[in-house]
């Protein structure tokens, strides 16, 4: 199929259901469940509007322990589960995607950060329109391949200048930043007392995170002694925040044209 005239609107799916759900009254449980079933479907709804994509896929986390947790194995081990009954419910909410004319897709072993990545790279690539619906930060990695990256609830798609303005730094040096600054709460360690400002002032300085590294020893102090002491976390780090774009994820595009069918309202196992 030729790339001219395509939009691929690729949706973090769990991103999506999580914030929703979060924003519903009430304790965890099947009406709760239900509420955000139908809250995730409008969303959706709207993103169609506002992207008119001719294709669009929703994309799940795979079962099962991925590649990072192999490399780390304290990768995401502190993360807070999924409320129960929101997890019970999952294949629910697939329906209601499928109603809006949305097909759900997940892979074994794989995040869908990287399932994502690689499919929105290939598009872009192919000389079509990708675009990546998520709160996510690190999908802004992806805008130096020509991916575009939406925040649906602040109705608005994040560019080179919102990364600019937000992280300080171009989208090519995010990668970097995020290494540097890690992610406690997800378990990467990256290097203690570095913060996003550091961060950046360090890049903006040294070019990338390797020539920070190697020129540690140019960093008075505190700070040059944790890079110098945590050179390994960073190289880490920055393995486990850089998506994966060349996945091979047997997907055919004719498959994933908008079409809506009917989908059922209640999502929730009771």
């Amino acid at each position: 199929m030729a790339a001219q005239g395509i939009t691929l609107l690729l949706v973090d799916a769990l991103n999506l259901i999580r914030r929703v759900y979060a924003a519903q009254p009430g304790d965890d449980g099947p009406e709760r469940v239900d509420a955000a079933g139908i809250s995730s479907a409008q969303s959706l709804a709207r993103a169609l509007r506002a992207t008119t994509p001719t294709h669009a896929l929703c994309v799940f986390d795979g079962a099962g322990p991925t590649w990072r947790h192999r490399l780390h194995p304290e990768y995401k081990k502190g993360h807070a589960p999924m409320p129960e009954a929101l997890a019970a419910s999952l294949d629910g909410f697939r329906t209601v995607f499928a109603g809006e004319g949305v097909s759900s897709l997940d892979r074994p072993a794989l995040e869908a950060d990287d399932v994502i990545a690689t499919l929105a790279a290939k598009t872009a690539a192919a000389g079509a329109a990708a675009i990546v619906l998520s709160t996510d930060r690190a999908y802004l990695e992806l805008l130096p391949l020509g991916v575009r990256v939406r925040d649906h609830f602040r109705a608005e798609e994040l560019g080179a200048a919102y990364v600019a303005k937000r992280y300080g730094v171009a989208p090519e040096r995010l990668t970097d930043l995020l290494a540097l600054t890690g992610d406690r709460a997800n378990g990467i360690p990256g290097v203690p007392g570095v913060g996003p400002k550091k961060g950046a002032d360090l890049l903006a300085r040294f070019g990338d995170l390797e020539g920070i590294l190697t020129s540690a020893g140019e960093v008075a102090g505190k700070l040059g002694e944790n890079l110098r002491r945590h050179a390994d976390d960073a190289r880490l780090s920055r393995r486990l925040v850089e998506l994966h774009t060349d996945l091979e994820l047997g997907v055919n595009l004719r498959e994933l044209r908008v079409e809506r069918r009917a989908g059922g309202a209640s999502v929730a196992h009771r």
